[in-house]
């Protein structure tokens, strides 16, 4: 009997510690989620967004309510908004300034894209400027060679801005470069986000161009013990080169040699495009990065030493007759700025519709502005990568494909590498280039720069480099989609839940 008592008397009470704990678990969790909510619905976040968290939350507390201490919200942080606050005023000037010199040039945009500039410019752009020369590069090689050559002819500065610079290759024959130019004089600064290019950060590189007289600047910098009072995620993804305050480039390449970059990731090499820009929309892209080192460094004073140089400077010569607009965005300008001028791009279409993006997990308004674009009979073409280095962006992604299939959008797979050029083409008239991706970390997150081109030529020369990308594409087959097996369907499904988070 002893032997069958003692057994039960042990299983009861544990039974009962555990009922007892179970108990606080039950009345807690509910009070977590509640409060949760709460918070949630007090910062307006999209519904979306805040449906996702707060299925997180309930299912994984810890992780969930973590993770949303980490990168739920948007603070930038209270050292950066400060800065930011105290650098506001002289941008403004600055894009007045432009306002005065280029007073005409929105009037001579055509009617259809006239509202875009308007747009842009009131959701933090420059303005547009008459009188550029524009080029449009494709070959990684090419475009390394002709910065080398830019940075070489370089008279006054050399200001270069990057998400990720990757040591080997040509790229370090960029470095080489900057070191010459700060050998004969030239002032030559490096804007690098401190995540993206932790490569080159733990390399030899920083101390070989801090010894060369080359400024080096962590961009968006990591502090652990600060992250209480800002997102740990925020990014700067722009890509500028500015020579002179007269040549620049911009565009989606990264300063890496596709040869030497992320070999191991199974995708193939990244393919990109980059623009090269002589005139005033050089000038535009100096600014934005005199405006990125000034935060980021804390030489506030130094962005009004340059505006104070820019009143005294004549207006540059015309090295062109194309119009372009310098659009800077991310978290600490006006909310869903490139979403809203995305989406009105899509609105104003009327006869097709070409993009490219490596990664599409768009928010519901240019969700739904693609398919109102193809009920209306509008070509919406869509150009993605057919692998991407994200297992769950490649689900989240395919989660849209079958709605966007049904009313009639095309869906190409890129098979010759990662595609990774930003490009929308709206009726071979008006293009949109530069480093923003389709998906809600560019739109809401990071740090991009968009050149947006009221030019047909060169919105031809954008669509025959897509059409490039399209005769290594293979279209999805509706039929063939409709398929595919049920559990790519629901881990498609799963992904999407997390789509707004992404």
């Amino acid at each position: 009997m002893l032997c069958l008592y003692y057994p039960t008397y042990l299983d009861t009470d544990m039974v009962w510690a555990f009922a007892t704990d179970s108990t606080w678990i039950y009345l807690i969790h509910p009070l977590i989620v509640s409060l949760f909510a709460l918070r949630i619905i007090w910062v307006r976040r999209p519904p979306g967004v805040a449906m996702a968290w707060i299925l997180i939350v309930t299912i994984m507390p810890v992780v969930g309510i973590s993770a949303y201490l980490l990168v739920g919200e948007r603070p930038i942080g209270r050292d950066r908004r400060r800065r930011i606050e105290e650098i506001a005023p002289a941008y403004l000037q600055m894009t007045d300034l432009f306002d005065d010199r280029f007073s005409e040039t929105t009037q001579r945009i055509d009617n259809k894209f006239r509202a875009m500039a308007v747009l842009a410019e009131n959701h933090g752009g420059m303005p547009p400027v008459p009188g550029n020369n524009l080029a449009l590069y494709s070959d990684a090689q090419t475009i390394l060679h002709g910065m080398i050559a830019d940075i070489d002819a370089a008279r006054t500065r050399c200001d270069l801005e990057f998400y990720i610079w990757n040591p080997g290759g040509t790229a370090d024959l960029v470095g080489g470069a900057l070191i010459r130019a700060a050998a004969r004089g030239v002032s030559c600064r490096v804007l690098l986000d401190e995540l993206g290019s932790s490569a080159f950060w733990k390399s030899d590189w920083p101390k070989r161009l801090r010894d060369g007289g080359i400024k080096l600047v962590k961009a968006c910098a990591i502090h652990p013990l600060r992250l209480q009072f800002g997102r740990a995620d925020l990014r700067l993804h722009r890509k500028i080169v500015a020579i002179d305050q007269h040549t620049a480039w911009t565009g989606s390449l990264n300063l890496v040699d596709p040869g030497f970059f992320k070999q191991d990731a199974g995708v193939g090499e990244w393919v990109d495009a980059m623009t090269r820009v002589i005139g005033p929309a050089a000038l535009a892209l100096t600014t934005v990065f005199e405006g990125d080192w000034a935060i980021e460094s804390g030489n506030i004073a130094g962005f009004s030493q340059f505006l104070d140089q820019m009143r005294a400077t004549p207006i540059p010569e015309a090295a062109g007759d194309l119009t372009l607009q310098v659009v800077p965005t991310g978290p600490s300008y006006k909310s869903g700025n490139m979403s809203h001028m995305l989406l009105s791009a899509v609105l104003d279409a009327r006869k097709e519709v070409v993009l490219t993006t490596p990664y599409f997990v768009p928010d519901e308004a240019l969700f739904q502005a693609l398919q109102t674009a193809a009920c209306r009979g509008v070509d919406v073409t869509l150009i993605v990568p057919q692998r991407v280095d994200s297992k769950l962006v490649r689900y989240a992604s395919r989660s849209y494909m079958s709605d966007l299939l049904s009313v009639g959008v095309k869906i190409q797979q890129f098979t010759g590498g990662l595609l990774h050029t930003k490009s929308m083409v709206v009726d071979r008239e008006f293009t949109i280039f530069g480093s923003v991706n389709l998906d809600m970390r560019s739109l809401r997150l990071n740090y991009e720069i968009t050149l947006m081109v009221y030019d047909a030529g060169f919105s031809q020369q954008v669509r025959a480099l897509q059409d490039k990308y399209l005769a290594r594409s293979i279209p999805i087959d509706p039929a063939v989609w409709a398929d595919r097996p049920l559990r790519e369907r629901l881990k498609e499904n799963a992904a999407q839940l997390m789509a707004p988070l992404l």
